[in-house]
């Protein structure tokens, strides 16, 4: 619930006069970001990189795009510059309980009929996969939400949310796991009073939530990364691929599929669609919301 590239706030923190860069430049760090990344970014968002790697360049005392590029490329510490880089390339707008007519149809044609499904199989685990989890708010919400339909069940359930993104940065908040109001703009009163312990302005995960998450850095466009999470009966991914490039978009979706267990659900941001993507899964329409199934 994550991941959107640019346009962030076009501050930079330069003047008007600030450095320009050339096309060259700019198709050099739009292959690398790529290379890197899977994300796409169009020629037409040119302008957006600049503004986005100003700052990056004042930083790092560097008078060029070029300059930058060859330092992502063979400077020493150009691991630590790319979990920067990658920071500065994506938005991480979101919430808790963002969209929930589809966290409502996720609860209850999702969540339910999968435990009931568990249960009668006499295996009461559960594996998620929160792809593009950002500042950890979508796998907090999916622990609420788990917590709400178990109740005092959930002790007797082995039960693990893998939350993963790109940005070292991201992670980092998610797994302090405090929280301002405007986070919680979406969320119900009554839930905020029970899974969240008020300090100051701020608001604080409790434990309980906190235990299903495991929070981890991965790259969507690394597929060995992909193939070492657990396999899942449910992956998140939303609004993540629409910043993807076709063929990306197929390679993610992919990894997916292989990830699912059989009969596991994908759920997509409402605004995306597998169409042309892949025809693997099986499209559940609902009021509110379309669920994918693997076949």
């Amino acid at each position: 619930m994550k991941e959107t590239l640019l346009p962030k706030s076009t501050t930079t923190g330069f003047s008007s006069n600030r450095l320009k860069i050339t096309n060259e430049e700019f198709i050099q760090l739009r292959d690398f970001i790529y290379e890197q990344s899977g994300i796409y970014i169009a020629e037409t968002r040119k302008y957006l990189v600049e503004n986005r790697l100003a700052n990056r360049l004042k930083d790092l005392n560097l008078k060029t795009y070029g300059e930058y590029y060859y330092f992502l490329r063979y400077d020493s510490n150009r691991r630590a510059e790319l979990n920067r880089l990658f920071e500065v390339v994506t938005t991480n707008e979101t919430s808790f309980f963002r969209n929930n007519p589809q966290l409502e149809v996720f609860k209850e044609k999702v969540l339910k009929k999968l435990l009931d499904a568990q249960r009668k199989a006499g295996q009461k685990k559960l594996r998620i996969w929160s792809a593009g989890c950002s500042t950890g708010d979508e796998p907090y919400t999916l622990s609420i939400i788990i917590h709400e339909v178990l109740g005092m069940e959930i002790s007797q359930w082995d039960i693990k949310i893998t939350a993963n993104d790109l940005s070292e940065a991201v992670l980092a908040t998610a797994r302090q796991g405090i929280y301002s109001e405007y986070s919680l703009r979406t969320t119900p009163l009554p839930l905020i009073a029970k899974y969240f312990t008020k300090e100051g302005n701020q608001y604080r995960v409790n434990n309980n939530v906190k235990r299903l998450i495991s929070f981890g850095q991965i790259n969507l466009n690394e597929q060995m990364q992909l193939r070492r999470v657990e396999r899942s009966h449910i992956v998140f991914c939303r609004n993540v691929i629409i910043y993807f490039d076709d063929d990306m978009k197929k390679r993610v979706i992919n990894a997916f599929y292989d990830n699912l267990l059989p009969g596991g659900y994908l759920i997509i941001g409402h605004s995306e669609s597998l169409h042309n993507i892949s025809r693997a899964f099986i499209p559940e329409h609902h009021t509110g919301a379309i669920i994918y199934r693997k076949q």
